[in-house]
């Protein structure tokens, strides 16, 4: 016999769970290596999602404050972020390209960008600062989520809320399809993100399903974040065409890499299309045979 109701997730474990999961990650003297700061970059992204879904239904003053401070993290981290993957977008085109990378070898950009970085502690003094500054944040966010009732959430206001950011991803993804730029394209990822976030807490109203799904958007937005990691390394270059000051083979370079982006979109599409097609119901989708909780 089936139940007649289902509970969904609850927010308040979840929310402080990414937050002490982050601390934890951030580490102490030696600093978060490359995977942690990918991994706290995620699950801030986790943090403003679930935060999101539930905005109705929070305080306003907290919910402006922590969604600021949460995104102030990622932030930081980024540029942390994106020298790495800079260095092991060039070395992986240097592998598959080696002709090109070396008669790019006097490149000052392509240089800087492939020369390893030291050690957290021979790092300039201003990036320790930043991991302080992290520090404060968290554990700030940490405390003010112990005081914030999270008892009488509406699961009802959740689905709807739900609803509003699929009605989003949709726009962003017609959007896209009609106007294909970097720009266009991150904003899809990035509410893309937002929704496979919050999907996580109506798994348990259809987990087959809705596993599914996850796997289907994880893809997606995978494929996404590679496209969006080689427009900024085109935009570290500096590069612009038409432009009678670039060298032949940085020519060539960008086509290789431009080559590499639509691979990527080739397999953001199909999914794109199933999920996000205008003429869908949300709730078809996901194959709900109770609505809610």
């Amino acid at each position: 016999m089936e139940p007649d109701s289902v509970k969904l997730k609850p927010i308040k474990p979840a929310l402080a769970g990414y937050i002490r999961e982050s601390k934890s990650l951030l580490g102490n003297t030696a600093g978060p290596d490359e995977n942690a700061i990918h991994d706290i970059r995620v699950l801030m992204k986790k943090s403003r999602a679930i935060m999101k879904l539930a905005a109705s239904q929070l305080n306003k003053e907290y919910f402006e404050r922590d969604l600021h401070e949460l995104r102030e993290v990622g932030r930081i981290l980024r540029s942390w972020r994106e020298a790495s993957v800079h260095r092991k977008i060039l070395k992986d085109l240097r592998k598959v390209h080696p002709d090109i990378l070396s008669k790019l070898k006097d490149n000052e950009k392509l240089v800087a960008l492939m020369k390893k970085t030291e050690s957290f502690q021979e790092l300039p003094e201003e990036k320790k600062e930043d991991q302080t500054k992290i520090n404060s944040i968290l554990t700030k966010a940490g405390y003010r989520l112990r005081f914030q009732s999270m008892n009488t959430i509406d699961p009802h206001l959740l689905y709807r809320e739900f609803e509003l950011t699929y009605a989003h991803v949709v726009d962003l993804f017609m959007t896209c399809r009609n106007r294909p730029r970097p720009k266009n394209l991150h904003e899809f990822r990035k509410k893309a993100k937002d929704f496979l976030y919050q999907l996580n807490f109506f798994r348990p109203l259809n987990p087959p399903v809705v596993k599914a799904l996850e796997k289907k958007l994880d893809s997606m937005t995978q494929n996404l974040g590679k496209f969006n990691d080689l427009a900024q390394l085109i935009k570290t270059l500096d590069y612009k065409y038409p432009d009678c000051a670039n060298q032949p083979f940085m020519d060539e370079l960008i086509v290789m890499i431009r080559q590499k982006q639509d691979r990527y979109l080739g397999k953001v599409w199909p999914f794109a299309y199933d999920i996000f097609c205008p003429g869908q119901k949300l709730v078809n989708i996901l194959g709900f045979k109770l609505l809610l909780i």
